[in-house]
């Protein structure tokens, strides 16, 4: 059955109406108009539906950095990898989603009691490399923590998308009563419930310690979770057959960034200082780490890598001010140079699916290890907590974490 909709129907009464106008039409002049227009009628386009939107996740970090909370942060260190592989794994209406990542720190009295002995370290952001280096320049301090202070500032300073299909989470980790400070943790968690942002509490410790200085928060403060962990526990490294074959090819994929402009070699630098610290931390974290730089939708580096800003924006180097080349460029031609970048741009496609490749048989190799090692996962920490957290609470917004 044919159905007319208003925007169909309004042709037709407005040829009612000047019939009614003009009484003195012949009947011929009337049967074409007529025709005519009920044709153009449904000849209307229909308004179609509005594109699917695609996923988003914000993730803000706030980290206890009192005293006592050393394995904390060495914690967070290794999980920003794991964190963002989880993130890079999210689908919503069958497009990938995005992310950012915000961090602050609580409980360090340089910041100063009427800042709450708060700082925000980096708001919302996809530079991964400088919040790897800020979470490992971090030390512990003696203070005062007060969490309702911090969460109220982190749910109010950043930059939340309010668009569907964005996943806003807080995750604060620490020690100690949860209900310190000026600022009621009510009034925070009603400020996270007005901007649909799920706060999550994990606390350091025995989980009874946990729930008597009040950290089981949950529905309470916008439909989060309380976990608590081993805020010490030590990574299981597990060697593997595949292990120097992966990390050999690190140095192959840093070879095809070509830094650009004033901060080009000092990103550049850190790329590098950052492998090696994670190294040196573990090499699960360095594996990880790995992991994330072979995926080209996770490490985006276009501000300072002439590779990724050609693919972000074709016409980058018609822009591009020719003091911004580096030294070995500076005497070639824009098609010269555009050669060079594609074909630096194949050869990190082809390590980067090397490094996939080896990283899927790595995590299967732990997976089966794990099988035979008494109590494994019997303890969990942070990268263990916020992992589980993100996959049970990003289904409420449409994504699902494959």
């Amino acid at each position: 059955m044919l159905l007319l909709t208003p925007l169909r129907l309004l042709p037709l009464f407005l040829l009612a109406m000047a019939l009614v106008k003009n009484p003195n039409l012949s009947e011929n002049n009337q049967s074409l108009r007529q025709s005519a227009t009920i044709k153009d009628a449904f000849a209307l386009p229909i308004a179609s539906e509005p594109a699917a939107a695609a996923g988003k996740i914000q993730v803000a970090l706030l980290l206890d950095v009192s005293n006592s909370m050393d394995g904390l942060i060495d914690q967070a260190k290794a999980q920003l990898w794991n964190m963002v592989n989880l993130m890079g794994a999210g689908v919503c209406n069958g497009k990938p989603v995005s992310f950012e990542v915000a961090l602050y720190e609580y409980g360090r009295p340089a910041n100063g009691e009427n800042n709450g002995f708060i700082r925000q370290l980096h708001p919302f952001t996809t530079k991964l490399d400088e919040i790897s280096s800020t979470l490992f320049s971090l030390q512990t301090n003696g203070g005062s923590e007060y969490c309702p202070e911090v969460i109220i500032q982190s749910v109010r300073q950043l930059s939340w998308d309010k668009t569907p299909n964005t996943y806003r989470t807080v995750f604060i980790a620490g020690n100690e009563s949860f209900r310190q400070g000026k600022i009621a943790w009510t009034e925070a968690c009603t400020a996270a419930q007005e901007k649909d942002v799920v706060v999550n509490t994990i606390y350091c410790g025995p989980k009874a310690q946990g729930i008597r200085e009040y950290w089981n928060l949950g529905g309470e403060c916008g439909n989060g979770s309380f976990t608590a962990i081993n805020a010490d526990l030590d990574p299981v490294e597990i060697p593997t057959p595949y292990d120097t074959l992966l990390f050999s090819k690190n140095r192959i994929l840093n070879n095809t960034y070509l830094a650009y402009g004033e901060r080009g070699m000092a990103s550049a630098s850190l790329q590098e200082t950052m492998d090696q610290k994670n190294y040196g931390l573990s090499q699960k974290a360095a594996a990880k780490r790995m992991e994330v730089k072979a995926n080209a939708s996770l490490y985006k580096n276009d501000d300072w890598d002439m590779v990724d800003a050609l693919e972000k924006d074709p016409a980058f180097l018609e822009k591009l001010p020719k003091s911004d080349l580096p030294e070995n460029l500076q005497g070639k031609s824009v098609g010269e140079i555009k050669k060079i970048l594609v074909e630096k741009a194949r050869q990190r496609a082809g390590i980067r699916t090397e490094i996939a490749r080896i990283s899927i048989q790595r995590n299967a190799f732990i997976e089966k290890a794990k099988t035979n090692i008494p109590d494994a996962g019997k303890e969990i920490g942070l990268e263990t907590a916020i992992q589980q957290i993100i996959q049970s609470q990003a289904k409420r917004y449409g994504i699902e974490i494959r």
